[in-house]
């Protein structure tokens, strides 16, 4: 059984909470399925409030897990009827989270695995792998592909993005969950072991 409960939305840097405890980040772009995702691995229904609005959560959500690790919900990003000066706002808000925090333990990028990766993706892919932050590539809603088009997907999503390997996910059959939930356990673990 998961405890989780929701901490703080983070508007600005001065909400982002101080406990120093491990923080498991979601990313991705908008309607990629992050906070159906911290659902499903919180085994809470309504945890991540989910919108039918692509691009709508503006603020970093934080959810402390089982009292030691933050699950964190970082906007989505390219959603074409934002204005630029919000996309601009969310871009700066982001990379001051990622600047400022050093118990990032991992960081799940999220793709949608019916499609390749788009250009905001490979951007994002790019900015992480600079940021030199471990990181977990997991391609959401894989239940609606045949398991031919999963390994096709799988291949592509993985040769576009580095060769970095892929977790083909699914919030309805629950495909993947286990192995996320090993390697956010791990990453947790190992920033917990070397801050002491």
């Amino acid at each position: 059984m998961v405890q989780a409960e929701f901490v703080i939305s983070a508007v600005s840097k001065r909400d982002f909470p101080h406990e120093g405890i491990p923080e498991i980040v979601f990313a991705g772009r908008s309607n990629v399925g992050k906070s159906s995702l911290i659902n499903r691995l919180a085994g809470r229904a309504n945890l991540a409030r989910t919108s039918a609005t692509p691009g709508k959560t503006r603020c970093i959500n934080f959810y402390r897990i089982n009292g030691g690790f933050y699950f964190v919900d970082l906007p989505g990003f390219g959603y074409a009827k934002a204005a630029k000066s919000a996309v601009e706002r969310w871009k700066e808000f982001i990379e001051q989270y990622f600047q400022s925090r050093t118990t990032i333990a991992l960081v799940v990028q999220l793709v949608d695995s019916r499609m390749p990766p788009t250009d905001l993706d490979l951007r994002l892919s790019d900015w992480l792998a600079k940021l030199n932050l471990p990181r977990l590539l997991v391609a959401t809603k894989s239940d609606k592909l045949s398991n031919n088009q999963r390994s096709a997907s799988t291949r592509i999503i993985s040769n576009s993005l580095g060769g970095v390997s892929v977790v083909m996910s699914s919030v309805k059959t629950g495909a993947g969950c286990k192995e996320i939930w090993k390697r956010v356990l791990k990453a947790a673990a190992f920033i917990e072991s070397a801050s002491k």
